[in-house]
């Protein structure tokens, strides 16, 4: 089954395959697996989950390491390099971990202090360092509830992180009320750093979608510009979700619905830019748009 549909810009489109196993073939825990594709539409899927490290290469004891998963895949002065939320007995670390070409073997970097997620690198080192956004979610001191912004840190390389700056707060996204953050990996173009990201707004209203009693939550994926020199500043960012769920196969009969949250994107030479998102926390789907439409949203007056 495929669905294809128009987001925001003229020139956008979106695919997704909401196929699901079997329930007798479903996973009881976590686990990153790899696909590969040649044009990004049809993937070939390894049969075998990755192995990850234990949890003495992320710093901690046996029986800590609860979890990694929300990949982010980056290649960095020519080898992968992967940034994991790693949940651990005492809170949520972001991780960053390199990798061989074949995704068998990895060597974690470094680790956040908790609560840390949804870390992402840009592609290339600026003004000499590593630049990474990341989503603190810091309870208590943001009033006892959600209201988690997206911040910017620096490294000489890539083990060590510091100079920490806001890039954009959840006041400053006018369709988030509860949180924001990085999603897909930033992409270079003339007019700025293309940063494609999460925002989530909350209503009590809702009801039950997905396997949770409640789910108050809608997640939108937005897009804005930071300055290609100082990636902390801000330069334009659309008025209104880049993609809102609306098909199907994002609003019913997923793992949590009303969900949209992208991983990854490329910029093709023919200027689309392809967005894969996961949908429902149960499928991946791809959205396209011309990064010239991208850019015109995140210049239009506020």
């Amino acid at each position: 089954m495929r669905a294809s549909r128009r987001v925001a810009g003229p020139a956008s489109s979106r695919h997704a395959d909401p196929a699901r196993p079997p329930e007798r073939e479903r996973l009881t825990h976590t686990n990153l697996g790899v696909a590969e594709s040649d044009d990004g539409v049809a993937w070939r899927v390894r049969r075998d989950p990755l192995r990850m490290p234990p949890a003495s290469a992320f710093g901690l004891d046996d029986g800590d390491l609860r979890r990694v998963y929300d990949p982010r895949l980056h290649v960095l002065d020519g080898r992968l390099v992967l940034c994991l939320a790693t949940d651990t007995g005492h809170g949520v670390l972001g991780s960053v971990v390199a990798a061989d070409d074949d995704l068998t073997s990895f060597e974690v970097l470094c680790t956040t202090l908790p609560d840390n997620r949804n870390l992402v690198l840009f592609p290339e080192r600026i003004g000499g360092d590593y630049v990474r956004l990341d989503r603190p979610f810091p309870v208590y001191g943001r009033g006892g509830r959600d209201r988690f912004d997206m911040w910017l840190s620096c490294s000489p390389d890539l083990r060590h992180w510091g100079r920490h700056r806001l890039v954009m707060g959840v006041e400053h996204v006018p369709w988030a009320n509860d949180k924001i953050g990085p999603a897909a990996p930033p992409i270079r173009t003339p007019a700025g750093w293309l940063c494609i990201f999460h925002a989530v707004d909350r209503d009590e209203s809702r009801g039950r979608n997905g396997w949770e009693p409640a789910w108050k939550k809608r997640y939108c994926a937005g897009v804005c510009l930071l300055d290609l020199a100082d990636p902390a500043r801000v330069v334009g960012m659309s008025k209104q979700p880049l993609i809102f769920p609306e098909a199907p196969y994002e609003t019913a009969g997923g793992f949590r619905n009303h969900v949209i949250f992208p991983t990854g994107a490329v910029l093709e030479e023919s200027g689309e830019v392809k967005i894969w998102y996961g949908a429902a926390d149960t499928v991946v789907a791809l959205a396209s748009a011309h990064v010239d439409d991208l850019i015109a949203l995140c210049r239009e007056p506020r």
